[in-house]
């Protein structure tokens, strides 16, 4: 029996798996999620737009169904899924995402509400102007075309984009571990930077930021870190703060509106939630000032209205809207794209020189096109004119061949075998002939009407102007400054085509704090046994029946200026602003109030209000048998948790009480303590110290061995019972001693 040997190839599995992310990630970067330097494309939407071009949708044809596209975009060049191909041919046609939109869309294409566009078998789509600047030389062999995934198509790696696509309407897209972020430029102010990096190449960030001061999105509004763009320019990375647009205007009964006319380029294609997050501020009462809001947006623009009521800051309330809502909002820019199948950073001039180095690429190659064809055609020309000189003579050759190969041969190599010709001195003409290939198959196919006088005419003009057509070609292709002149004329007429007025101001603004303006309420915070917690005002509590009261055991009364407080085991103070606590109904749950002060796993022992907790005492009682009085003053804070008493480890406080003045001062207040083995101790409360929060506190009672504190309350000396676990024990039975003593067996039941 034959043994079979197998060649086993021996791999590091981890080091297999680096090379395969690697791979994997350089895949997306390149050939999915980033566009590249020259043309400003990612590979979906160069292929979108080169699909339609093959399908003959210029501007000047009809519209043809989105589906269509998708469909041969899909099948032809890009198998990644029709959804994402729709998404980017929909992007393409957004004027208010693009400078110049790439693609001029029929039907529903979404809007800057925030409204999906229709699906692709109801929408239709052709190339716009703009997208013509990026394909209108593909027939000139500018750029390199490769084989589709299958093989079966070819594909331009780049378009032979004549205007700065990648500057003027900027891109976004997410690679695996980097992200690009670009925002969109004024034509025109780009179109003059790049002229003026011809005119001097050594010009710097700052001389190009002359022409291009920061970007220009297409919703306007402001940008209000105008002195952050040099950072921006000069490293390709930075912060853009951008505002939208307001004005004030007069409204009914006193109260003025603050109209939105234009908003942050971040908002765009998503107004709606901008429009929604201002009502839900006005109804949760976050900006009390605001009385009413409307979108009255039209084809005519956008038109937020936000009413205020009367006699309002409103230069306060724009502070504040500002701070809260996208009215105001950050672009992070990021201006990285594929340059030679890598990822890079690119500084404003770095990204001006690729494009110039691109262009002067592009132009050397059309321009060798049109040298070549003109010297291809002036080879014809110059041989029809030679053949109108000797017409009679060709005609004779014709007539006298047997075939096309004959006479052609005749004309290019003066070869007469087996011509027949009419006098010995056309055969001896004959012999001398020498027309180029070319020229004989031209000639060959040269119409008799070519022969009329008009026509040589046009021969010889043709003829000269080829001439001076490879003269200039010529000229242009030896000097760089002449080739510079070619692109920047066209440049030029670019920007008298897609030039538009600055959308976007430029400002400087320093933020200011928002001072709100509340009117000061009654309200009632309402805390059940699993912590969910809600505020109600005092009109709707005193409607609320003592049956549905019972189900919360905490129910603290304050001012909705006030701060609620929480004092946990743990020995931290959690101040909660009454703003910040949700209003709602009795009927509603409400939110736990773990997740609004991030008390976490903490055991809340008490809540308060901060004007009930500052002008009480409180009495700690901790685990380990420490006893303390703190006055709340001590507890006034701007911080949300701070440190309420100090703890050794493994300590613990097992009760706070608040304890008013008149409490205090009476001298007739006693102090409970329980331990778990069943001891009790009770001593004047007098005996207990005042002390800083940050002390630990004295001792309260001497623990035995094993034994630790469970129960801390202070009573007056004529109450008969206190309450513990739910029953009710006897004050009386718990004999005063001094503080610190040990505890006694006493039935208290």
């Amino acid at each position: 029996m034959e043994t079979l040997t197998e060649n086993i190839i021996q791999l590091d599995f981890s080091e297999e798996m680096k090379n395969s992310y690697r791979d994997y990630a350089m895949s997306v970067i390149v050939a999915r999620a980033l566009p590249d330097v020259r043309d400003g494309l990612k590979p979906v939407q160069r292929r979108i737009l080169y699909a339609m071009k093959e399908l003959s949708l210029s501007p000047d044809k009809p519209h043809r169904k989105s589906a269509r596209i998708v469909g041969d975009t899909m099948g032809k060049y890009h198998p990644h899924g029709d959804s994402s191909i729709y998404e980017a041919l929909v992007h393409m046609t957004e004027d208010y995402s693009l400078a110049i939109p790439l693609v001029d869309g029929h039907g529903n294409f979404g809007s800057i509400d925030g409204d999906g566009a229709a699906a692709m078998r109801y929408t239709e789509a052709r190339l716009s102007p703009g997208a013509m600047t990026l394909l209108d030389h593909l027939e000139k062999d500018l750029v390199d075309f490769l084989p589709n995934f299958d093989e079966s198509e070819k594909e331009p790696s780049v378009l032979p984009a004549m205007i700065p696509n990648l500057l003027i309407n900027g891109t976004t897209g997410i690679a695996v571990g980097m992200a690009t972020n670009i925002p969109p430029h004024n034509p025109g102010e780009v179109i003059d930077g790049v002229i003026a990096y011809m005119d001097n190449p050594d010009i710097t960030t700052e001389g190009l930021m002359e022409y291009i001061p920061a970007p220009d999105f297409p919703t306007g509004g402001f940008i209000v870190n105008q002195d952050n763009m040099p950072v921006l320019y000069g490293t390709g990375e930075g912060k853009i703060k951008i505002r939208a647009k307001t004005d004030i205007e007069p409204s009914d009964n006193g109260r003025k509106n603050i109209v939105v006319t234009e908003i942050p380029y971040t908002v765009a294609g998503n107004k709606t939630k901008l429009v929604e997050s201002l009502v839900l501020l006005m109804k949760d009462k976050v900006f009390d000032e605001i009385y009413d809001v409307r979108d009255e947006s039209s084809k005519e623009g956008i038109r937020i209205v936000i009413e205020v009521k009367k006699d309002r800051d409103i230069d306060n309330l724009m502070n504040g809207l500002y701070k809260k809502t996208p009215l105001e909002d950050t672009y992070s820019a990021n201006f990285l794209a594929v340059n030679k199948q890598q990822p890079e950073v690119f500084p404003l001039r770095k990204l001006i020189k690729e494009f110039v180095s691109f262009q002067e690429e592009l132009y050397t190659k059309e321009y060798k096109h049109l040298l070549k064809k003109a010297t291809d055609r002036l080879e014809i020309v110059d041989g029809l004119i030679r053949a109108t000189d000797v017409i009679d003579l060709i005609i004779e050759i014709l007539r006298g061949s047997s075939s096309l190969k004959q006479a052609k041969a005749c004309l290019i190599h003066g070869d007469i075998t087996e011509i027949h010709f009419k006098s010995e001195e056309s055969k001896k003409q004959a012999t001398s002939l020498d027309f180029t290939e070319r020229q004989a198959e031209a000639i060959l196919a040269m119409p008799l009407s070519r022969l009329i006088g008009l026509e040589i005419l046009k021969l010889h003009n043709e003829n000269e102007e080829l001439k001076n057509n490879i003269k200039e070609y010529g000229k242009i292709l030896g000097n760089m400054k002449e080739l510079h002149k070619v692109i920047k004329k066209r440049l030029k007429e670019y920007k008298k085509l897609f030039n538009a007025p600055r959308r976007t101001r430029l400002t400087n603004v320093v933020n200011k704090d928002y001072v709100e303006e509340v009117k000061v309420e009654d309200i009632y915070v309402l805390i059940d046994r699993f912590g969910y917690t809600k505020s109600i005002d005092s009109a709707s509590f005193t409607r609320v029946s003592k049956e549905n009261l019972k189900e919360y055991p905490h129910i603290i009364s304050m001012k909705n200026t006030d701060k609620l407080c929480l004092f946990t085991a743990q020995g931290n103070l959690y101040q909660l602003k009454a703003t910040n606590i949700p209003k709602g109904k009795i009927k509603d749950k409400g939110t736990l109030i773990h997740n609004l002060c991030k008390v976490g796993k903490e055991d809340i022992l008490i809540y308060s209000s901060f004007e009930s907790l500052f002008e009480a005492q409180l009495l700690f009682t901790t685990k380990a048998g420490y006893i303390k009085l703190v006055s709340g003053a001590e507890f006034e804070t701007n911080r949300s948790v701070i440190n309420s008493t100090k703890l050794t480890p493994g300590d613990e406080v097992i009760s706070v009480v608040m304890l008013s003045a008149h409490d205090i001062l009476a001298n007739h207040m006693k102090v409970i303590l329980l331990t778990k083995k069943g001891l009790s101790l009770g001593f004047p409360l007098e005996e207990v110290s005042e002390l800083k929060k940050a002390s630990r506190g004295v001792k309260g009672i001497t623990l035995e061995k094993d034994d630790f504190l469970t129960f801390a309350t202070v009573v007056d000396l004529d109450e008969k019972t206190f309450t513990f676990e739910g029953k009710e024990l006897n004050a009386k039975k718990v004999r005063n001693r001094k503080r610190g003593a040990k505890g006694q067996n006493a039935q208290l039941k």
